[in-house]
């Protein structure tokens, strides 16, 4: 941060409360007492470093990483953005890691019981690092909605979860990307435990038809704000990043 460049306050208000009754199961992970904000120790400050040595060349590719005799299936997508901080300037180095269900809404995961199938060539994970603009991508297929045991069986829309780290593990936030004009935005229990409609918006990637790929692949725009007063939400930092 230059000298120039003030330093953004959080705005408290741009957050959810901890408590939200649409969405059942925060009575029991909302805490009960007042937040409190620990200060990172020297050891949580530096490293390890993350390099792009670290990487394979698939491992943004998620169409290709896990297959074993073919593609994953379902609408190709690919979802780019950049990584930028309060004042809008570009965050180099970044690792972000993002996992996802496949198209049919099915997550990889031994305790996801959806009837939906999974894809033999679809791992539904995936990481890269930013460049020197702030920038990423992914190639992957647009994720499927899925239903939950929220007052019975609601749904969720497409998501794509990320995960942005520091310079060291302890740094890292944590959220989910939603893919613009999908309905089942407005009326899912999770996306409205955040009141403002802007913040929304925030989680909400945009269609770039500008940079679609011809005959293969729409492309998603979604940049995050790492923080101040319109910082993307991180649902593991709900007061503020």
């Amino acid at each position: 941060m230059s000298q120039r460049q003030s330093f953004i306050k959080r705005d408290r208000s741009w957050h959810p409360p901890a408590d939200t009754p649409g969405y059942k199961s925060t009575a029991l992970r909302s805490p009960r007492r007042s937040l409190l904000t620990l200060p990172q120790s020297e050891g949580e400050m530096t490293g390890p470093v993350f390099g792009h040595g670290m990487l394979d060349p698939l491992d943004n590719d998620l169409i290709r990483n896990y297959a074993a005799d073919g593609e994953a299936i379902g609408e190709r997508i690919v979802v780019q953005g950049r990584v930028l901080d309060e004042n809008a300037l570009p965050v180099a180095g970044t690792l972000i890691e993002i996992w996802q269900a496949n198209a049919g809404g099915r997550y990889r995961h031994g305790r996801d019981q959806y009837i939906a199938a999974l894809d033999p060539n679809f791992g539904g994970g995936g990481r890269c690092i930013t460049d020197v603009e702030g920038k990423y991508s992914f190639r992957t297929v647009r994720p499927g909605p899925y239903p939950f045991r929220n007052n019975g069986s609601e749904w969720r829309p497409a998501h794509i979860h990320f995960s942005i780290f520091g310079h060291a593990f302890a740094q890292r936030l944590v959220t989910q990307m939603y893919f613009e004009g999908d309905p089942l935005i407005r009326i899912c229990p999770i996306v409205n435990t955040i009141r403002d409609p802007a913040a929304i918006d925030q989680l909400t990637s945009k269609l770039d038809m500008a940079n679609m790929i011809p005959f293969d692949s729409l492309v998603y725009r979604f940049d995050i704000v790492l923080r101040g007063r319109r910082s993307t939400f991180f649902e593991n930092r709900p007061q503020g990043n």
